[in-house]
């Protein structure tokens, strides 16, 4: 088959990648971060952990979050709303800075060899983006770091000013600046916020199976649900 009747044979002509449990692994980068997130907010007091890992649904004991955490799938903001509960003294705004800017430290575990992936897509003409529930800043910082940022056309957090999923607003953000059809673009992701948001926005869906949620809650969901996005490109061309 050539490049040309691969263009030609396309489902899509864009991708847009939810950035958490798709580009990367969520458990291998996250389960980690909190851990160590949690001790540095509760400065080390065993009681305050505890108290901060239950707001959170993270086991301490295990290191990791709980499948049903809502931190999962929210926003710095919604996770920083939970924590002022049981952080007396602190503000929602200072909770949320320390989320964003410790954050960019989190041990970043790609779900595949990312560059060779975003190049192959590329080469095909496909228009990327990624659109995360996390701040805009983490999110370039968290592609920088893995040296991908500038594979990407599109670029949102939830604070870039379309919102946030599973509202389609900044789905449509990204077919309306790549000047695609929103039934031409694929939405890619972890959780069923990815995917409620795909589907409302018209989109087409696909489940990956790096992030916390099974097979059978992203299912009902989805187009397609992949083991990760190494499979993708074959699903695209099929």
């Amino acid at each position: 088959m050539t490049l040309n009747t691969q263009i030609s044979s396309m489902r899509v002509d864009g991708v847009l990648f939810d950035k958490d449990g798709t580009l990367f692994d969520f458990g291998a980068t996250w389960n980690t971060w909190a851990a160590g997130a949690i001790r540095e907010l509760a400065q080390d007091q065993p009681d305050l952990m505890e108290r901060i890992a239950q707001a959170l649904e993270f086991d301490l004991l295990e290191t990791r979050f709980h499948p049903t955490s809502p931190i999962i799938a929210e926003t710095n903001r919604e996770a920083a709303e939970r924590l002022v509960r049981v952080l007396p003294g602190q503000s929602v705004e200072e909770i949320e800075h320390f989320l964003m800017h410790s954050s960019t430290d989190a041990p970043l575990a790609p779900a595949v060899p990312l560059t060779p992936f975003l190049q192959g897509l590329s080469a095909r003409g496909l228009k990327l983006g990624v659109m995360t529930n996390d701040t805009e800043f983490g999110a370039r910082s968290h592609l920088r770091t893995a040296g991908i940022e500038g594979h990407f056309d599109f670029i949102a957090g939830f604070d870039s000013g379309h919102g946030a999923k599973p509202d389609p607003d900044p789905l449509l953000a990204f077919a309306r600046e790549m000047q695609l059809a929103p039934a031409r673009v694929v939405m890619v992701g972890d959780s069923a916020h990815d995917l409620v948001a795909g589907r409302a926005a018209g989109m087409q869906t696909v489940g990956v199976l790096t992030g916390m949620a099974g097979r059978d809650e992203l299912s009902a969901l989805a187009d397609v649900v992949l083991p990760d996005i190494g499979h993708l490109p074959a699903w695209i061309v099929a």
